[in-house]
């Protein structure tokens, strides 16, 4: 005996369904064309691979901002987890110097978030937490590696965007022609934080000026010209 068929969802109930699939799709479309690609690809081109109208996509996704935070939110719980793991470390400064190459390895591995790293998105509410949550560990990592007499001891944590910053610039340069370069760099950046190699340095960022140097990339981002709604 055959069972009957199973009841198909109410009219809101599919349409959650359809809203929920057609969500996932373009984060999942947007996740592989920015790590492809960079943050820089038309929308119209994400809508596409999505299998998605544009206008769909600008529904759920006002603005390029939007889209970034919520395809990259994953992301920055790995990153938040990397801090976590080496502030576990009980050397702290091979925990910070751990750290230092994941996060950079991170940025090689997916040019999208070579510069979500450097970006920051005020109303991405979890997003934030995360990048927050990560920013606490890496204060006491930084505190622990200090006092042991290891890192040297004018290094605040505004450097550390400075790096991603550097790293993403050799990344997008060298990406084709030499894609380890940045691996150097990463080596010459942690040798310049031993304390026995330090030298005088010029005044780092405030906390303020590298906060603002992250909404101008973000704000590079947000004023990406929008292509024109077709209906989904």
């Amino acid at each position: 005996m055959t069972s009957p068929p199973a009841p198909r969802p109410s009219g809101g109930a599919g349409l959650r369904i359809d809203a929920e699939r057609n969500r996932q799709r373009i984060l999942t479309a947007a996740r592989e064309v920015f790590a492809e690609l960079g943050l820089d690809v038309p929308m119209e081109d994400i809508a596409k691979r999505a299998g998605v109208g544009v206008g769909t996509l600008y529904r759920r996704y006002p603005t390029r901002a939007n889209l970034i935070a919520a395809a990259f939110e994953i992301k920055m719980t790995a990153y938040a987890e990397a801090a976590r793991h080496a502030l576990a470390n009980p050397d702290p400064w091979l925990g910070f110097c751990g750290y230092v190459e994941q996060i950079c390895a991170m940025q090689a591995g997916d040019r999208g978030f070579t510069t979500v790293l450097t970006m920051t998105f005020p109303t991405a509410k979890q997003f934030e937490a995360e990048r927050a949550r990560a920013f606490a560990d890496l204060t006491t990592l930084v505190e622990q590696a200090k006092a042991a007499g290891k890192l040297r001891a004018d290094f605040v944590t505004e450097d550390l965007p400075m790096f991603l910053m550097a790293n993403a610039g050799v990344l997008t340069a060298t990406a084709d022609a030499a894609p380890d370069t940045w691996r150097r760099l990463v080596g010459y950046l942690i040798q310049a934080c031993a304390a026995q190699a330090a030298q005088p340095l010029p005044e780092p960022p405030t906390p303020r000026q590298m906060y603002k140097a992250m909404l101008r990339a973000t704000r590079h981002q947000r004023e990406q010209p929008r292509t024109k709604e077709r209906p989904a």
